[in-house]
């Protein structure tokens, strides 16, 4: 009987054992030490923290990532700068709350370093990611010890922030890894400015590179996919307290922001369905967010070329710079006798706010105050409306050389520049003459209109007449030709709204004069791209009209293939084949993706596209000049085969026609 009780203690005893070892915990305490082989997850199993190592290193790292991810993906790394030298480590928490890793010889090299401590501590793993020591109980997050999320590394997540504790001093930002398999500390870092102007700023050790502009009412100003959306609402804070961003998401996706190595802020989120991380959306869009690419008083638009022009009023510094591309010499003004009688400020619309050296913000002034302000001091050279608050107030006044301009599609602000006397009578009389011009266009037009009704009326009775004489076969079989000339699929609404998942912003691959393009998969099962007319766009009906009649007729293996067009409601949609490695420009801008093209691969490209060209000219049925190409409107299938695309601004010539005049100025 004793024997038998025995055995029963003991398999007692290794039940517990098994139990202890299989169920996850997510907390540490003084007592508890966690090795190189044991971890602590979250409560709700989203994260998981251990000892890691990368690639083929024998480096060993505390680290943070995603618990029920396959692919394990590292959001935070304790000993970013002093790994372990193999799996001997210990993660420890001090009686005082202080969180330790030791080495092998018991010796500290790394720990938490807080000023707190608590009675009764322990580490907790909470679902957000973060990891928090505290008293035992208490879980109100001000009452933290310490907390990981003011730490981060390279990873912004759900509810951390990315700025600072003007009280302690605190700076959260996010810094690179060094490579994809060394986390130590790499060379561009990611965080809010801290001289009072609310931006975010990418920096490649102490030089700029990239801003996004401050923060007005509910977004950047030069950063629109930085706004609320279905996919998450962001959230900027700026008191006396602190100043920092953050955001939450708006369903249980696993989201993140991340610094790559190469300097890009890219916003990703998962996908089951392919069990890899599907990138939302790169902050840094395109060439005009590079940091004052176009020096003093230039302006950077991405729809034009070359990018970079100067503001009106203005002239390059130097022009044989500028002949060459190089605009970093910048611009200055034309009359440069400001602070005289008669001065003012000239409105500049649709512009990411600039950056200076030295400016001022009031957050309580209106508009016109700030007008006031800035004209009563002649160092005062523009000044423009800085809602931070949402209050409908705040000013923000600049006193030296404006650089970091670009022209925003969406949700760019006014900015009211200084001018001479001279600059402004000249644009009185511009606008006086423009009026002028509009009340003789509109007689002229309207003697035109009445003309062209009488033409109408005339010709549509003299069709009339033809048709009559007409046999009714011949009548038939043009009806016919004249189908089969235009016919294309036409989507319903409905059909691309469920294909885009409504047009959401994950979805959203480009956008350009026309509109925004989004990628799609139709029922059937394809991929396609659905390119949709902005209501501010600067193309309308008659682009849509000609890429429709155009691009129709057009069957070639280097030009894109339109699949159909939706023209429901006031929409105007055009719906393409999707070419997965996007634009030619993206890859020969991005220094990251440059070097997958090499010397024979740009070689095919460049006959790629010269046949596209040749088809277009000389051999297609219709001889069509495009008047748009350019790196952007050039794109790359899954094969790197080149496609000319975009054919809004196209015209066609006659079989035996070698030159047109045209009375509209477009494309580059």
């Amino acid at each position: 009987m004793g024997k038998l009780k025995g055995n029963f203690l003991f398999f007692l005893s290794l039940v517990f054992l098994f139990l202890e070892s299989s169920i996850a915990v997510d907390t540490i305490t003084p007592a508890h030490s966690i090795n190189d082989s044991q971890t602590i997850v979250s409560a709700g199993h989203k994260f998981e923290l251990g000892f890691f190592n990368t690639g083929d290193s024998n480096y060993r790292y505390l680290g943070i990532w995603y618990k029920n991810i396959p692919v394990r993906t590292v959001v935070w790394v304790a000993n970013r700068e002093f790994p372990l030298v193999n799996n001997s480590g210990l993660l420890k928490l001090g009686d005082d709350g202080t969180l330790s890793i030791v080495n092998e010889s018991r010796s500290i090299i790394w720990s938490s370093n807080s000023s707190l401590t608590a009675k009764n501590p322990v580490a907790e793993l909470l679902d957000t990611g973060n990891l928090v020591v505290k008293d035992a109980g208490d879980d109100n997050d001000e009452r933290y010890i310490w907390q990981s999320f003011d730490y981060p590394s390279d990873t912004l997540l759900p509810g951390m922030k990315l700025g600072w504790n003007k009280k302690t001093g605190l700076n959260r930002h996010l810094t690179s890894w060094k490579s994809s398999d060394d986390p130590s500390p790499g060379e561009y870092t990611y965080s809010v400015d801290p001289r009072g102007l609310p931006q975010l700023v990418l920096r490649k050790g102490s030089d700029e590179q990239f801003r996004s502009g401050p923060w007005y009412g509910t977004q950047f100003s030069g950063v629109p996919v930085l706004k609320v959306n279905p996919v998450f609402t962001p959230i900027f804070v700026s008191n006396a307290d602190e100043v920092y961003y953050s955001y939450n998401i708006t369903a249980n996706i696993p989201s993140r922001f991340v610094l790559s190595q190469s300097g890009s802020v890219q916003h990703l989120s998962w996908n089951d369905r392919h069990s890899n991380w599907y990138l939302i959306f790169t902050v840094q869009e395109d060439r005009c967010d590079n940091y004052d690419l176009c020096g003093s008083y230039g302006i950077c638009n991405i729809n034009r070329t070359p990018n970079c022009d100067c503001l009106k009023g203005f002239e390059p510094k130097s022009s044989n710079d500028w002949d060459v591309l190089d605009w970093s010499g910048g611009c200055v003004r034309k009359d440069p006798h400001i602070c005289h009688e008669g001065e003012g400020f000239v409105k500049f619309t649709g512009l990411k706010l600039p950056d200076a050296s030295q400016f001022r913000v009031n957050v309580s002034m209106t508009i016109g105050d700030c007008e006031a302000e800035c004209l009563k001091n002649c160092s005062c050279v523009a000044y423009a409306k800085l809602d931070i608050r949402g209050t409908g107030n705040g000013c923000v006044t600049w006193y030296e050389d404006l650089i970091d301009i670009r022209q925003v599609p969406q949700y760019g602000q006014d900015l009211y520049i200084r001018m001479a006397a001279s600059a402004l009578e000249k644009k009185a009389d511009t606008s006086n003459n423009r009026k002028n011009v509009t009340i003789a266009t509109t007689i002229s037009v309207a003697s035109a209109m009445i003309i062209l009704v009488l033409i109408g009326w005339f010709v549509s009775w003299k069709q009339k007449m033809i048709r009559t004489q007409q046999p009714e076969n011949q009548l038939t079989i043009s009806k016919v030709e004249t189908e089969e000339d235009l016919e294309l699929p036409l989507f319903e609404f409905a059909t691309i709204q469920a294909a885009t998942n409504n047009f959401s912003p994950a979805n959203k691959i480009g956008e350009g004069g026309y509109g925004p393009v989004f990628k799609g998969e139709i029922p059937t099962g394809q991929e396609v791209a659905v390119k949709r007319l902005a209501e501010n766009s600067g193309q309308g009906l008659q682009e849509f009209k000609n890429e429709v009649l155009l691009i129709s007729n057009l069957q070639h293996r280097n030009l894109v293939k339109l699949l159909g067009c939706c023209i429901e409601r006031e929409e105007r949609m055009l719906v393409y084949e999707y070419m997965p490695n996007r634009s030619l420009d993206s890859l020969i801008f991005d220094e990251s993706r440059r070097s997958s093209l090499d010397w024979r691969r740009r070689y095919d490209i460049i006959v790629g596209i010269a046949r596209g060209l040749l088809y277009l000219h000389r051999d297609s049925r219709l001889r069509i000049i495009h008047r748009d190409l350019k790196a952007s409107n050039v794109l790359l299938d899954n094969e790197m085969n080149p496609k000319i695309s975009d054919f809004g601004m196209a015209r066609t010539f006659c079989g035996d026609q070698t030159e047109a005049n045209t009375k509209r100025i477009v494309g580059t």
